[in-house]
Parts: C-alpha cells; sequence; structure tokens
C-alpha cells in the first residue's frame, strides 16, 4: 500500500528546485556496463515496437483488431520507454544526475499516463482473445472497427485524465530539504516522499487510483486468460493444442510480471523485504516488459512473420528498380 505519511516544513529549510536521480549510480565502475546495456535493450525495445507499427499499419492482411490493438500497445511502448530511457543514458555518460522539479513533473506525467494506459490497453487485448477463442461466431459483432476504436480509445484517454489529477495536485505541493530521490526515474512514491506539505490526502487519492487502474484490469485478463486455457484444453488436435497453449501461457507470463510488479510497487507496503527494491521491480515494469512485448505478442506469429516477409521483399524489389 502507498504509505501515508505527513511532512511539516521546518524552519529555514530551502526550498529545492531540481532533485538528483540516484539511479544505478551507486556503483561508479559499472557505468560503461550500465551504458552499454541500457543502450542495446532501447535499441531492441524502439526497433522491435516500431517494427510491429509499421507492419499493422502497412500490411493489410493485419488490419483486424488483434493487430490494430498490437499496433497501439507498440506505440504506448515506443513513448513510455522514450520518457526514461534516453535520459538515464544521457546520465551515465556524462554522470549528471540532476533534473528540475518541472522537468520531474513531467517525466511523471507522461510516463505515469502512458503506464496507466497499457494497464487497460492489456485487458482489452485479453478480452479481444477471449471472443475470438471463445465465442468465435460472435467475434465480428462484438468486436467491431467502432468498438476496437472505442475501447483503444478508451485506454490512451484513461491513462490521461486519471494521472493528471494526481500530477496536477503534487505541482502544488512544496519540495524542501533533501532533494536526493534513490530511482531511475521520476515516480510518485520516492517524489512524494520529499513533499513539505500535507500530502494524506493525494496519497489517499493515488492509492485508490492505483487500485481501479490495476487490479480490475489483471483480474479481467486473468480470466479472459483461464477461459482462453479452458477451451484450449478441448482441442482434439494435440499439436494445435500445444501451439495455442504455448502462446496464451508467454502472454499470461508477460501480462503477470507487468501487473505484479506495478501492484508490489504502488499497492504493497514498504515494508522490511521491499524497503529499497522498488527500483528492481520497476526495472521489470518499466524497461523489460517493452523490450519483450514485441517478440512475445507478435513476432512469434504466422501472420506477422508472413506480412514480415511481404514488406522485405516489397522493400528488396523497391531498390532493384
Amino acid at each position: 500500500m502507498i504509505e501515508m505519511t505527513m511532512v511539516k516544513p521546518l524552519i529555514n529549510q530551502t526550498v529545492i528546485t531540481e532533485l538528483i536521480l540516484l539511479g544505478f549510480g551507486d556503483h561508479p565502475e559499472l557505468q560503461i556496463f550500465f551504458f552499454l546495456l541500457f543502450l542495446v535493450i532501447y535499441i531492441i525495445t524502439m526497433m522491435g515496437n516500431l517494427l510491429i507499427v509499421v507492419l499493422v499499419v502497412t500490411d493489410r492482411h493485419l488490419h483486424i483488431p488483434m493487430y490494430f490493438f498490437l499496433g497501439n500497445l507498440s506505440c504506448l511502448e515506443i513513448c513510455y520507454t522514450s520518457t526514461i530511457l534516453p535520459r538515464m543514458l544521457v546520465s551515465f555518460l556524462t554522470g549528471n544526475r540532476t533534473i528540475s522539479i518541472p522537468g520531474c513533473f513531467v517525466q511523471l506525467y507522461c510516463f505515469g499516463f502512458l503506464v496507466t494506459a497499457e494497464t487497460c490497453l492489456l485487458s482489452v487485448m485479453s478480452y479481444d482473445r477471449y471472443l475470438a477463442i471463445c465465442k468465435p461466431f460472435q467475434y465480428q459483432f462484438l468486436m467491431s472497427n467502432k468498438v476496437c476504436i472505442i475501447l483503444a480509445a478508451g485506454s490512451w484517454i484513461s491513462g490521461c485524465f486519471s494521472v493528471s489529477v494526481v500530477v496536477v495536485w503534487l505541482s502544488q505541493l512544496t519540495y524542501c530539504g533533501i532533494n536526493v530521490i534513490d530511482h531511475f526515474f521520476c515516480d510518485f512514491v520516492p517524489l512524494s516522499k520529499l513533499a513539505c506539505s500535507d500530502i494524506t490526502l493525494v496519497m489517499e487519492v493515488a492509492l485508490m487510483l492505483c487500485s481501479v487502474f490495476t487490479l480490475p484490469p489483471f483480474l479481467l485478463t486473468i480470466t479472459s486468460y483461464i477461459c482462453i486455457i479452458s477451451v484450449i484444453l478441448r482441442i482434439p488436435s494435440t499439436t494445435g493444442r500445444q501451439k495455442t497453449f504455448s502462446t496464451c501461457s508467454s502472454h499470461l507470463l508477460v501480462v503477470t510480471i507487468f501487473y505484479g510488479t506495478l501492484m508490489i510497487v504502488y499497492l504493497l507496503p514498504e515494508g522490511p523485504l521491499l524497503k529499497g527494491s522498488s527500483k528492481v521491480f520497476s526495472f521489470f515494469y518499466a524497461v523489460m516488459t517493452p523490450m519483450i512485448n514485441p517478440l512475445i505478442y507478435s513476432l512469434r506469429n504466422k501472420e506477422v512473420k508472413e506480412a514480415l516477409r511481404r514488406c522485405t521483399s516489397k522493400f528488396w524489389s523497391s531498390l532493384r528498380f
């Protein structure tokens, strides 16, 4: 559970105007290694997700609900990975870990908005797969183009407005005293601990929003995949059953890691076992899942492989002429 504390301003405390994000700077001898590691992760993430977006937009065979949502997911991950990793890479090279208070709020808003949108979008994607596998005869009607657009737009809009409330509220508070955050980006919990104002109410609102945009989407996703797996187990073909089960289990593993680490960071109390480990758990949902999602959700699919082959053939043909 997000810790609810009240910090009162002290006399002669200096109001801070910039923050220091420690990131992984407590290991100075590994800065080059971290730079190369995160650079590779960023390149793989961008290339994988950009490839999915290009294929979904240009190949008419992928103009179906499943790939429409996957394209939205890739757009989300391109954006929210880019709110964190480029700045981290610069700090590894220059050693400058400072960020202004306004810059911190911008990063917090962009990241919070995109992650919240992703929690909604992943549940929409699981619902889409549930309809396709468990209710195939009603699928075209229930998942029409209009419904797809509404569900995707609703995911983006939900993230935008839900995070706005908390970030605007936080920006009105006074921050003084220690200006060091033991994290690799401006996250809500470590930033709120630096406030000198009463943060009890904003913490309660943030906890409520975290619960609404994490628990219900997670439960919907889990329920959808349980129904899907129950249908898969009734497939007579052993090969078809194994292939479909392998795909669904991979999806389920990724969403469990994503939602699970989110809930650990934002909903569980920071006890002795979790103290100081939020940075590690944040790494999984903020850095790792955007990198592996293109592989798990898209690049293993036969349709995507065929679309990639067609796109490559068109590209080489255009070079010849």
